[in-house]
This record gives C-alpha cells, sequence and structure tokens, in this order.
C-alpha cells in the first residue's frame, strides 16, 4: 500500500516589492492551529498506550529541563528542532561589558533533519490567486523593536497586511488574542489608534506571560464595500508575553 503523501495549499498574492506587475508571492492556507492539548488528543486518537495526563506531564517536564539547559548555554535538541542562545548588539572594544540596552539573548531554532525531510517531500498545490485578499504580514512590537515574535502589554504594535482595516457592524469584527487554553483577550476599539486596509497600530492589553495566537476579524473588502458575512484570519506565528 502506497504511503499517504502529505498536502499543503498554497495561494497567491501581489508581490508590492518587486518591479514587475506579475509577480506573485505564495502562503500556505493554513485552516487550523494546534496546541500541545490538540496533539496530545491527536496522539491518544491515532491509538498509544499513553495517557493524556502522562503525555502532558512528560512533555512539561521535557520542556522545563530543555529551557533550563538552553538558558544555560546549552545547545538542546528538542521535538522538531535544535535550539542555542544567539547573541545580538554591537560590543565597542576588546574588554565591552553587557549592555542590556544595546545587547541581547534571543533563541535560534534550526529545524530538525526529519521536520526538513518532511517538508521536501510535501505536495503543493497552487489555488491561484487568492479570493479574500486578507493578509497579516508582520507583526511589530514597538516597544522592543522586535517583528513577528514578542508582544509588550501596553506597548504598542503595528499591523501590516492587506485588507486588514476593522469595517463593519458585526459584533464578531475585531482583534483578540488567543492563549495555549484559546482564553479571549480583546483589543478594546479605542485601543487601535490606526485603522486602515494596510495597516493597524493597537494598543496590547494586559496579557499575563505566555503565547499567543492574533486573530482578525473584519468585513472590510474595498472602501466602498462591505462583506455580508465577517472574514476572520489567524497569523500564523505565536507572539511571546515575557
Amino acid at each position: 500500500m502506497a504511503e499517504e503523501k502529505n498536502t499543503v495549499f498554497v495561494e497567491l498574492y501581489d508581490l508590492k516589492l518587486s518591479d514587475r506587475e506579475d509577480d506573485r508571492m505564495g502562503r500556505v492556507v493554513t485552516d487550523k492551529s494546534l496546541t500541545e492539548d490538540d496533539l496530545i488528543r491527536l496522539a491518544v486518537n491515532r491509538g498509544t498506550d499513553i495517557n493524556p495526563e502522562t503525555l502532558r506531564a512528560s512533555i512539561k517536564i521535557l520542556k522545563e529541563i530543555a529551557i533550563r539547559e538552553i538558558a544555560n548555554g546549552a545547545s538542546v535538541q528538542f521535538g522538531l528542532g535544535y535550539f542555542a542562545l544567539d547573541v545580538k548588539g554591537v560590543f565597542v572594544g576588546d574588554n565591552a561589558k553587557w549592555n542590556p540596552k544595546v545587547n541581547s539573548l534571543h533563541a535560534k531554532v534550526t529545524a530538525s533533519a526529519e521536520l526538513r525531510t518532511a517538508i521536501q517531500n510535501v505536495h503543493v498545490e497552487v489555488l491561484g490567486m487568492a479570493s479574500s485578499g486578507t493578509v497579516i504580514n508582520s507583526v511589530t512590537d514597538v516597544s522592543s523593536g522586535e517583528v513577528n515574535t514578542r508582544l509588550t502589554p501596553g506597548g504598542g504594535v503595528n499591523l501590516e497586511g492587506t485588507k486588514i482595516k476593522i469595517a463593519g457592524q458585526d459584533g464578531r469584527n475585531g482583534l483578540m488574542f488567543l492563549d495555549a487554553n484559546n482564553i479571549v483577550y480583546d483589543v478594546y476599539p479605542k485601543s487601535i489608534l490606526v485603522n486602515d486596509p494596510k495597516k493597524i497600530s493597537f494598543i496590547v492589553p494586559a496579557l499575563p506571560k505566555g503565547e499567543y495566537r492574533l486573530r482578525l476579524t473584519t468585513q472590510y473588502s474595498t472602501s466602498s464595500t462591505l462583506l455580508k458575512e465577517p472574514r476572520t484570519v489567524e497569523f500564523g506565528y505565536p507572539l511571546t508575553v515575557k
């Protein structure tokens, strides 16, 4: 029996940075975002002698150990990648000291060989130009300057994308953050400072430490047209409050 092929679908968007009018960028269509609990549920459904509580506890213990070792300078192979610390910022002079205003540590992640092989063998189907056109391209944390990684509660965030303006009277429209347990933290309308088709600026709500998914819902289509039903898009990278 032939092995089932993994498949992803790609939609095309205008490539604004190119001189050619017909150049397009591809974006993988993501129809779900999975948490650790989702993975545990899928593992149990697939069939395993390990119960969900034991799986959850095992993951928690390994994560805590991996984080401690990485934070002490170790390079760690864990799960789907290799993790190590990377130093950012310039040092002036041979005897320079650590300056938190200039220097910082960041996690460097490299995909494991297994993940790279799986990706190379994926079957890709290109669906053509995206029908909705709504996409969040980047999330910039103004306080730290970090892009697509971090959130600072009480600080500003700039979203850039296409057709992201929040518009329409439907009560579902707006911005929200979801934590690992799918608890929702709404961005209050008064916290939205700029609301344009290609850029939204807002103040981050008082989020506890952890990882979050950013979700945007809008009826915006063009400057003169609203959709009958709201459209929801979710940013493809987790955002962390430290």
